[in-house]
């Protein structure tokens, strides 16, 4: 049989790994809840005609097709790249039976058809929040998310080791009120090229400003100068001041963002810090931007991205204006996976392997597994009577803690201790209970 090759940019785990992401998830799941977030599921599939219709995405879309397809419905759709654009579709079609503002949570499976390397993937999980509106939403909508989804990372932080994460904040309205005011026609273009400066430096977005463009050279190194700019506080608005450039849509934006990163630190000391290099290529967004970093993994990239989309859910009568974060869970956790930083404390879910002393001995067994699984204990029987120590060797290998003998004996087969035990009373301790995420020093 010929040796199976894998395929580049779709990841697949290992169980103690895919236990580690179980766990992350449930945190993220437990967070959101926290915070009111309910949860929602969208299928798989868009239209193409709204997949590609903001930003450049196209060139990234998987399209699905039936292998003997007609050239009817199925001939135009693709599975979704983010969870926004679903998500605005899901609102237009339900609006009628939400409550707003809306909150949702997703998390999901989406692709994209890019070059596969660290931290990008062409099939990831994402997990997001949202708040839509009805016509308008508040901006305080622009703080509440942002500290929800830097809390719910802070827990995996504290409880799984993860590095600490960073928000960075922009507005859409500063950046493209800049280039409006440097005499630029195409605002977005501009976005969209800026928003490749971490990808290819500055010297190459200068170039494609200029080359492709059109843009004079010192118009494109104004833009540069404005995505150099970056605080903690409110001082960048003066820095921005100090370029010279004056548009109402700019003025707009510094108010906006000054406020969100004020708000945001009142709240959240450290948490976020405006940074004018982030653009989001997305065309929908349209106010605050936000990416956010691990400390030690900058490298890695965004690994929690989003922000306001005032335009994308509309009927033609009614607009559902939102703002929202993902997090790229595939994209966090794979390096650190692969790298050996995260891992589970063992590989099975068990806790307990009842021994079987033989086959005739197997319903006993089976009916004490029961009883244990009954007070939430994770339990499999042996798959076959053997010698004790045969048994036990399974399940020091599988990772599991503990084996309960016929004679109402369990043993810790890492200690070596063995006590009577009531399969009705006996409980190990919590941290033996489920696997749990383990760290790796140093």
């Amino acid at each position: 049989m010929a040796k199976i090759a894998p395929l580049s940019g779709f990841p697949e785990f290992l169980p103690p790994a895919r236990a580690v992401e179980q766990r992350v998830l449930a945190s993220l799941q437990h967070t959101f809840e926290l915070h009111g977030f309910a949860s929602i599921e969208t299928r798989a599939v868009e239209t193409m005609a709204s997949l590609t219709r903001k930003g450049e995405i196209d060139k990234e879309v998987y399209t699905v097709q039936r292998l003997r397809a007609d050239g009817g419905e199925d001939a135009k759709l693709g599975l979704h790249f983010d969870l926004t654009v679903p998500f605005a579709r899901y609102v237009l079609e339900n609006a009628g039976h939400l409550q707003f503002p809306f909150r949702r949570y997703q998390i999901q499976k989406v692709w994209r058809g890019e070059r596969p390397q660290e931290g990008r993937f062409r099939e990831f999980v994402q997990a997001d929040i949202d708040v839509v509106g009805q016509g308008e939403l508040a901006w305080h909508h622009d703080v509440e998310l942002p500290l929800a989804m830097l809390e719910a990372l802070g827990r995996l932080s504290a409880d799984f080791g993860l590095p600490e994460a960073t928000m960075r904040v922009n507005n859409r309205l500063l950046s493209e009120g800049f280039y409006t005011g440097l005499g630029v026609e195409d605002p977005m273009a501009v976005l969209q090229r800026v928003d490749k400066l971490d990808k290819i430096g500055p010297a190459a977005v200068a170039e494609s400003l200029t080359e492709e463009l059109g843009m004079t050279r010192a118009a494109a190194q104004a833009c540069l100068d404005l995505a150099s700019i970056s605080s903690a506080d409110g001082s960048f608005v003066e820095r921005v001041r100090a370029l010279g450039v004056s548009n109402p849509m700019l003025d707009e934006g510094l108010e906006q963002l000054a406020r969100v990163v004020a708000a945001i630190g009142e709240a959240m000391p450290g948490g976020a810090v405006a940074d004018l290099s982030i653009a989001r290529g997305l065309d929908y967004y349209t106010g605050t931007v936000y990416e956010t970093f691990m400390a030690g993994h900058e490298a890695m990239g965004s690994i929690s991205s989003g922000g306001r989309y005032d335009s994308l859910a509309s009927d033609g009568r009614s607009t559902y204006p939102g703002v929202g974060l993902s997090v790229g869970v595939s994209r966090l956790l794979v390096p650190l996976l692969g790298k050996g930083v995260l891992t589970a404390s063992r590989s099975v879910p068990t806790c307990v392997l009842v021994a079987v002393d033989s086959e005739e001995a197997r319903p006993g067994a089976n009916s004490l597994a029961a009883r244990l699984r009954r007070r939430d204990i994770p339990v499999e029987v042996a798959p076959t009577a053997d010698k004790y120590g045969k048994q036990i060797r399974y399940a020091d290998r599988r990772g599991i803690p503990y084996v309960w003998f016929s004679t109402g004996e369990v043993k810790d087969i890492r200690s070596g201790a063995q006590t009577a035990a009531d399969p009705d009373a006996w409980t190990p301790p919590e941290a033996d209970r489920w696997p749990t995420v383990v760290r790796a020093e140093g």
